[in-house]
């Protein structure tokens, strides 16, 4: 019989052999087309999410220059009112200031060294405005010039602390502690508070730690612990952060 032939077996054989290596062949393709489209639209996802992440970062540094500048600005009308002896160095510390927020807030990172020059500026300028006042205790450790931070980071802790810490409080103080220790930032502010006062502060007094808060998680999401606490007239940050994250 025909049907028996040999040869007949072997081109069917072939055929259907043919037939699912095309079938491979076609699988394969559309296999590996959906793993590159998934590659690229991945990357295009991740490329977009890291656009967002700058838009939003970019924001945030520009809410923080404006609410400083408007804080300092205003010491300098008090101390022009007075007609100081304070505002021609003030003037020059305000002019540094200026400088690193110009120059140097646009970096993705700078040195912590310089971060924390920034904050004795600032601090300068309120100890001048406000003398004794007001007791300031500061303690700045050596710093690694290794170490670096996101720009202004650390000022709306600063700042927020002179905010409340000042005008109506009895016996006003402000502490301010900073060390790194393997590789970590320890940062620690507080302020005495009058809890009577606190509703008659302005509109914008929570802008600055709203800020920085979110600033943290975007940058150092996993990497920083971040306490504040108000507790027996005294509001406290402590801030721990992987410089190395």
């Amino acid at each position: 019989m025909w049907l028996r032939d040999p040869g007949f077996f072997n081109i069917k054989t072939h055929i259907l052999l043919t037939f699912f290596i095309y079938l491979f062949m076609i699988a394969s393709s559309t296999a590996y087309k959906l793993i590159i489209d998934k590659i690229r639209n991945d990357r295009l996802t991740k490329e977009k999410e890291n656009e967002n992440l700058k838009t939003e970062l970019s924001l945030l540094r520009s809410q923080v220059s404006p609410h400083f500048m408007f804080n300092v600005l205003n010491n300098m009308v008090a101390l022009a009112r007075k007609r100081s002896d304070q505002l021609e160095p003030s003037l020059i510390k305000l002019s540094s200031l200026m400088r690193y927020m110009l120059y140097e807030a646009d970096e993705r990172k700078v040195s912590l060294e310089k971060e924390v020059e920034y904050l004795n500026s600032y601090i300068d300028l309120q100890q001048q405005r406000f003398g004794k006042k007001i007791k300031l205790n500061v303690s700045f450790e050596k710093i690694d010039e290794q170490h670096q931070i996101e720009p202004m980071l650390l000022i709306p802790f600063v700042e927020n602390a002179f905010k409340h810490g000042t005008g109506m409080v009895e016996n006003a103080q402000i502490d301010i502690d900073l060390k790194t220790e393997r590789n970590i930032l320890h940062f620690y502010v507080r302020n005495k508070f009058n809890l009577n006062s606190e509703e008659i502060k302005d509109k914008t007094s929570g802008i600055g730690l709203a800020n920085v808060t979110r600033r943290l998680n975007l940058l150092y999401n996993g990497s920083h612990n971040l306490l504040i606490t108000k507790k027996d007239h005294w509001f406290t940050v402590a801030l721990q952060l992987n410089l190395h994250s």
